[in-house]
């Protein structure tokens, strides 16, 4: 019993140390993204872009969307969601493979700013942490989902919601029909390969589980689904050479 006891004492310690070295590592990160400046400061430049897109502008189908697909949880968890982190371990373990990420729409807001270039994935993601509880100290959620939608990357250089509009559609993110948010909402996930200019058959795929999302979460009735679902023959017309 001793033995284990200074077994069980010394792991302890150990994941205190590695923890406050984490937490030390993670924090200088997040000053050194800073470069001097404060957290508002390099959020009022973000929001200072021609293209950004404020909350009230953002479409009530395409903020559905997005949450649905995302973090379906986001207006009920804080900067993480430990619901989300325990599947995604459990589903990844259960299945050898990373099949599925943990973070939170306000986590990949502070990747998407700060960090998207990082390459130490442990220290990232502490320092990442770390600025998800200061952006929601400091900003509500839906300046944190306005924050999200203008700085996540959409494929083909465009950056934000506007931008990605504009180069897909040839509209505005104002002007974007229910088929339209449905899409857009699922390309970010992975740029290289559901964007419509890469290919429109899994674009589609993405957009019919950001669908089947929203309706699972209630944003989407099952009639609606099917409806939209019917019509996407004709919608992706659009994107053929």
């Amino acid at each position: 019993m001793k033995i284990l006891r200074n077994v069980l004492i010394t792991l302890l310690i150990l994941i205190i140390l590695s923890g406050t070295i984490l937490l030390i590592l993670g924090n200088n990160m997040y000053s050194d993204a800073l470069d001097g400046n404060t957290l508002e400061e390099v959020i009022d430049e973000i929001q200072s872009s021609p293209s950004y897109i404020e909350y009230e502008d953002l479409p009530q189908n395409y903020i559905n969307a997005v949450i649905a697909v995302e973090d379906h949880r986001f207006r009920e968890h804080g900067a993480i969601d430990i619901i989300a982190i325990c599947r995604a371990i459990y589903i990844n373990v259960t299945h050898f493979a990373l099949l599925e990420g943990g973070s939170t729409i306000t986590q990949q807001v502070a990747k998407n700013i700060f960090y998207i270039t990082e390459t130490n994935p442990v220290v990232r993601k502490t320092a990442e942490i770390l600025t998800a509880f200061d952006l929601e100290n400091k900003y509500s959620k839906n300046e944190i989902l306005e924050l999200y939608v203008n700085t996540i990357y959409f494929g083909d250089g465009y950056y934000g919601i506007e931008e990605a509009a504009k180069g897909y559609l040839d509209k505005t993110c104002t002007e974007m029909t229910l088929a339209d948010c449905t899409m857009m909402a699922g390309i970010p996930n992975a740029p290289s390969v559901y964007a419509p200019t890469v290919n429109s058959d899994l674009t589609r795929s993405r957009q019919e589980k950001v669908i089947s999302s929203m309706v699972e979460y209630g944003y989407l009735t099952q009639v609606d689904s099917e409806n939209l679902i019917n019509s996407l023959d004709t919608y992706y017309l659009q994107f053929e050479n």
